[in-house]
């Protein structure tokens, strides 16, 4: 009998062993584990295989691979999921400009700078995923982009993708104070409406030339047209930044007259409409503050919409609207949540799952289950202690940030700004006037 060939035997031989053994494979054991979509597990462990979730159970009943990297955290540490920021300005993002209140056309992903210290600020709270948004000084500002927190040098490796290939965001729109400026711009909450409506009305009228047009005779190319069509066809969702109870009220009738998909960002008196909003089956994008001021339509703010939307019966995501809230302080807000009232496992949910299902990425991101990204979160206790720190943020299997290392540490506790981009003439680039959250 003929013996096998060397580089036949070594192929065997890599057909033999298990398939995890020869994959980036590494098996966080130890921690008490919060896969969102279960119930929290103590001494838990969570199998990383190639970026994605293996497996996730107590540590006695979950199978290690062989060959997997081990490791072993403190007693007390912390795993939840990766943290998803629905509305965010990191990245010297901006969009559309002075010359008139409804540019759709506007994109954002033309304007993150990937390198900037915003998106390792967010790292550094905990954050694996962002909407990263143009301002609300206009009623349409533009399309917002859809980010995982990866490492890379341009916006398409950080992209999210829709399933055409394209780059994933929604639309921004906006009503009440900050859209009111002067000529072009409207001058009253009517006419901002109006605006609003009759630019719908001309989307589904461009819209139905492109689907009825005989070859040869689509109508010419209209890129803010384009961004209108998709949300009227459903694949974009509009983000409506809107505080005031009257102004929550009016995006939700142009959701139903225009049939779009909509979530309420801000939404600073939504206790008063809590069953109006849960009713309409809007979905909110709350974001609470514990210095508010400045702004006349917040001023009745109040931390109880929280758990008055709960009550209600709405789906409740968290943001921080960086720069109003710095990324890195993100948990807090949850802490503020419960404070007010709400449930602990709603405030979880409203960091990760809830998130990432207005951002159409629950099938990726939002819980620890086998399937899904390995973004995750190691901490140093409970997530709502303010004695809690972030230890460690991974992406897709790739830790992004350590708080061991020197750098990172820096970016976890100097001030406000701290790795600012300061473009060396001592001028911080953000957020012109009237462009913030």
């Amino acid at each position: 009998m003929r013996t096998l060939s060397h580089g036949l035997a070594a192929i065997l031989l890599l057909v033999a062993i298990p398939s995890a053994a020869l994959a980036d494979t590494r098996a966080f054991v130890g921690a008490k584990i919060i896969p969102v979509d279960g119930n929290p597990i103590d001494n838990g462990a969570l199998v990383v295989v190639d970026g994605q979730i293996d497996r996730v159970g107590a540590r006695a009943d979950v199978s290690i691979p062989d060959g997997a990297e081990i490791v072993e955290l403190e007693a007390g540490t912390v795993i939840m999921p990766g943290i998803v920021d629905t509305h965010s300005h990191i990245g010297e993002v901006s969009g559309a400009d002075r010359s008139g209140p409804i540019q759709p056309e506007a994109r954002a992903m033309d304007a993150v700078n990937v390198r900037s210290s915003g998106i390792k600020r967010a790292l550094a709270g905990g954050i694996t995923s962002v909407n990263v948004m143009p301002g609300s000084g206009h009623l349409i500002s533009g399309q917002t982009v859809y980010l995982k927190l990866r490492d890379g040098d341009a916006i398409t490796d950080l992209a999210y993708r829709f399933e055409d290939g394209g780059i994933a965001g929604g639309l921004k729109m906006a009503n009440g104070t900050n859209p009111m400026r002067k000529p072009p711009f409207p001058g009253t909450r009517a006419k901002s409406a109006a605006l609003a409506r009759a630019a719908y009305i001309k989307a589904q009228e461009y819209a139905d030339k492109l689907d009825n047009a005989e070859e040869g005779e689509a109508p010419s190319r209209d890129l803010g047209m384009e961004a209108l069509a998709e949300v009227l066809s459903g694949k974009r969702m509009v983000h409506f930044h809107s505080h005031r109870h009257d102004d929550l009220m009016t995006a939700m009738r142009l959701k139903d007259e225009f049939g779009f998909r909509m979530v309420l960002h801000h939404t600073s008196e939504a206790w008063r409409v809590a069953d109006e909003i849960a009713a309409a089956d809007v979905p909110v994008s709350l974001i609470l503050i514990d210095s508010p001021g400045g702004k006349l339509e917040a001023k009745h703010l109040k931390a109880k919409s929280a758990p008055a939307l709960e009550q209600a019966g709405a789906d409740v995501a968290l943001h921080t609207d960086d720069w109003v809230t710095d990324s890195r302080y993100f948990l807090r807000m949850a802490a503020l949540a419960i404070r007010a009232g709400m449930s602990r496992e709603a405030a979880i949910e409203a960091l990760t799952i809830r998130g990432a299902e207005m951002l159409d990425m629950a099938d990726r991101v939002g819980t620890l289950s086998p399937g899904k990204d390995a973004d995750f979160v190691i901490l140093s206790g409970d997530p709502f202690s303010v004695y809690t720190r972030v230890l460690e943020t991974w992406v897709e299997g790739e830790r992004r940030f350590d708080l061991d290392d020197e750098d990172d540490r820096l970016i976890a506790e100097g001030g406000f700004n701290a790795l600012s981009d300061d473009d060396g003439n001592g001028h911080i680039h953000g957020h012109g006037h009237g462009d913030a959250e």
